[in-house]
């Protein structure tokens, strides 16, 4: 039974989905009109977004220990953060995946991660993640 929390979320990620599409499509990457190749190279694209994403967030944050000028930037790191959203949701959508798919997906996972830990996690098993 679906509660009113679980609407409000999917309405939310449904708009943050439909959002980055069109941003997507404006800027000429089309995913429905991409085969193997084009997704693996788009896979590729985004991942490397998203590290380069990681070293600004990484920045805005004083990691360096030796250093005494740093000072933690939260307003940045947010930024930082949402910019890795986009690449992550265009990650999904070279992927095929909806915002549905997504939110079915993570609660599996979530349940899966949960049970490693109640099990102590004391071996890796990649085959309790298969059915996600």
């Amino acid at each position: 039974m679906e509660t009113f929390l679980d609407t409000e979320i999917m309405d939310k990620m449904d708009e943050i989905f439909n959002l980055q599409e069109k941003l997507n499509t404006r800027i000429g990457v089309n995913m429905n009109e991409m085969n193997d190749e084009d997704r693996a190279k788009w896979i590729l694209n985004y991942i490397r977004a998203m590290q380069q994403e990681l070293a600004e967030l990484t920045d805005s944050v004083p990691w360096k220990w030796w250093a005494k000028y740093q000072e933690f930037d939260k307003q940045n790191a947010r930024v930082e953060i949402v910019d890795l959203f986009h690449f992550l949701i265009s990650l999904a959508q070279v992927m095929g995946m909806s915002a549905d798919d997504v939110y079915e997906a993570y609660l599996k996972k979530n349940k899966v991660n949960h049970n490693r830990q109640d099990s102590g996690y004391s071996s890796k098993d990649e085959d309790d993640s298969r059915h996600i």
